[in-house]
């Protein structure tokens, strides 16, 4: 392999610089989009449940809806969740609206989903960072609690006899 001389323009002649993106406009990436939430629609998944009648118990399957989640939308656009993150930070504001159409469904279904009980309300709390907390002053005025003085103060108590 012989290396470049040195000084070389070589890069001059390239045709391009930099790679393409993986979506040329927003309407390729909401078509990509609206075909990973209509793959997710078509193939349910199956739920197994026991059930017992009597003595008898027997597994009953139901079909339930498939989530959607930015973890598959990637792996069906095959990026990774680090490149949307990226791409929505570049700051492309024609893919903006997009971006944020497609997040916007994908956690509104979530949500929908673990209203309805076909998803677990705790998992999609948590996917979407909501949380029920609850903010317990253990302040007393804005000032720290200390404690409780019961005894009444006698002098006499520290003092060696």
């Amino acid at each position: 392999m012989c290396a470049a001389p040195k000084g070389n323009q070589f890069w001059k002649l390239r045709s391009k610089h930099g790679r393409d993106k993986l979506f040329a406009t927003p309407d390729l990436l909401w078509e990509a989009a609206c075909e990973y939430f209509a793959y997710c629609d078509k193939h349910p998944w199956k739920v197994v449940k026991d059930k017992t009648k009597g003595k008898n118990k027997e597994k009953e399957e139901s079909p339930t809806q498939c989530p959607y989640t930015l973890t598959g939308l990637c792996s069906y656009l095959d990026v990774s969740e680090e490149y949307w993150r990226e791409f929505k930070k570049a700051g492309h504001e024609d893919f903006f609206g997009v971006i944020t159409r497609v997040e916007n469904i994908i956690k509104s279904q979530q949500l929908e989903g673990a209203i309805v009980g076909a998803f677990n309300a705790n998992i999609v709390s948590r996917i979407n960072g909501l949380a029920d907390k609850q903010e317990i002053d253990h302040t007393n005025a804005g000032k720290e609690f200390k404690g409780f003085n019961f005894l009444p103060y006698t002098p006499e108590v520290g003092k060696e006899k």
